[in-house]
């Protein structure tokens, strides 16, 4: 997964990390084609992007493409740049410490505030589990929409199997298969060539014409930034960066921060992130995009309501005849499958390393006890919850309104500590990263109190 271990690399007179050839070249002097450049950049960034599309991301874009048509299609363009900055930030940070964001909080802030933050954390993780239990139902629906069986059975399945996968594989293939298993989200954007799309309701919804300033407009719209910027997105990109540092054969089980490395090779290091982050969260609005607008050619159309993630997929079948339902079902699995363990394992590294314990999944569970027996309690009390409750959307689109509410707090101390010049030295945010880092961290902050009122108020 991680194109720069590649390679032999030694210390220059400098101490600092060198690379010994050029990377973007094969063994014998030929260079690699630049599509296989690219590809070699992506991980940490595309993965976060598509796991950030999961079934809980699914069932809120569908619920507002059939509730409102193309009247939330604004949105996409909005998160884009909020998304971009938020995770290049919590990149930068793991590349310029090899520090995982819990590590950074923990070296940061004063003993009482790690303690609140912690409990934060552990508030996460227990929302996380009703995220999973609504993907694994989701990939339960998805194998009974293909007449494979019972949703709770295959639900029960896929959650024992990925604690396995998981706990038993290597860090480099699972890499590997959350890389491949991105590319099943882009069954969504064929859906768009099936479904009879009304391309000027879609450049009017872009522009937002059609904004209402209703309780359950509002609420939605909470759900979108929730689902679109969730918190367990800020410690999965740090930890999985931190993780693909550890993998370089140059600093045995250590993340050589950009202050060890060479000038040219940190820059360079920047820059591949950045390529990385971007894609991938251009890669997640591409999603986004194509399941509202889909939803609205299709449920919108009709007047159609959503009240299952299954029927989400049912509801395209006159439209793109059979194949909208195997479509639809394999981006359920597909989805479920890559959200459920970056669910768990976000949670699982933040507190681990919180806590100053071993985490990654790079480590044997006996290396990384905490951060193995998080993750697996995690999964498996999503797989309970899935078989007892059938999380229908408006439970799904309920947990996206509670990452909006939990955004805030995390995004404001994610902001304190990529300006620190201690930890961060000369890469530290940026006039820019800086603007777009504190407008986003209000604009959560706003819905976040929104979000509670809506939810409280039951409007």
């Amino acid at each position: 997964m991680s194109p720069d271990a590649e390679g032999a690399a030694t210390r220059g007179a400098t101490g600092q990390f060198e690379p010994d050839s050029d990377r973007g070249s094969r063994p014998g002097g030929k260079k690699r084609s630049p599509v296989v450049r690219f590809l070699g950049v992506l991980g940490p960034g595309l993965v976060t992007g598509a796991a950030d599309d999961d079934p809980s991301g699914i069932a809120t874009y569908a619920q507002a493409g059939a509730t409102y048509s193309n009247g939330m299609l604004w949105t996409v363009p909005f998160v884009l740049p909020l998304m971009m900055a938020t995770q290049e930030i919590c990149d930068r940070m793991a590349l310029a410490t090899g520090h995982s964001l819990g590590k950074l909080i923990r070296l940061k802030f004063r003993r009482s505030l790690v303690v609140t933050i912690g409990g934060l954390i552990v508030a996460l993780i227990a929302a996380n589990c009703l995220n999973l239990a609504a993907d694994l139902n989701a990939i339960g629906q998805g194998m009974q929409l293909l007449h494979a069986g019972p949703a709770p059975l295959w639900s029960a399945i896929a959650g024992i199997a990925i604690v396995v996968a998981v706990t038993a594989g290597s860090f480099q293939m699972i890499g590997r298969i959350f890389k491949w298993l991105c590319m099943v989200l882009l069954v969504y954007v064929v859906v768009l060539f099936f479904a009879h799309v009304d391309w000027a309701s879609v450049g009017v919804g872009l522009l937002a014409f059609h904004f209402q300033f209703s309780p359950p407009y509002l609420g939605l719209v909470v759900g979108i930034l929730g689902t679109s910027i969730s918190p367990y997105m800020f410690f999965w990109q740090s930890a999985q960066r931190v993780e693909e540092l550890r993998a370089e054969p140059v600093a045995g089980d250590k993340a050589l921060p950009l202050k060890e490395r060479s000038e040219p090779d940190a820059k360079r290091r920047l820059t591949n992130g950045r390529v990385d982050v971007f894609t991938g969260m251009a890669f997640s609005v591409l999603i986004m995009f194509a399941i509202m607008v889909a939803t609205a050619a299709t449920l919108g159309a009709h007047g159609k309501a959503v009240t299952s993630a299954a029927q989400a997929a049912r509801a395209l079948e006159p439209v793109a005849g059979s194949y909208a339902g195997i479509l639809f079902a394999a981006g359920f699995i597909g989805s479920g499958v890559l959200a459920v363990p970056v669910l768990a394992a976000s949670g699982a590294a933040g507190l681990s390393s919180l806590l100053n314990q071993n985490w990654g999944l790079d480590r044997s569970p006996r290396k990384a006890p905490l951060f193995y027996i998080l993750l697996g309690v995690g999964i498996m009390a999503g797989t309970l919850l899935s078989i007892v409750d059938a999380n229908p959307i408006g439970l799904l689109v309920l947990s996206a309104i509670v990452n909006g509410i939990a955004a805030g707090p995390f995004l404001i101390v994610i902001m304190l500590i990529s300006r620190d010049r201690k930890l961060m030295g000369k890469h530290r945010n940026g006039r820019l990263a800086a603007t777009m880092g504190w407008a986003t961290t209000g604009i959560m902050c706003v819905a976040g109190a929104y979000g509670i009122w809506y939810t409280i108020s039951g409007s």
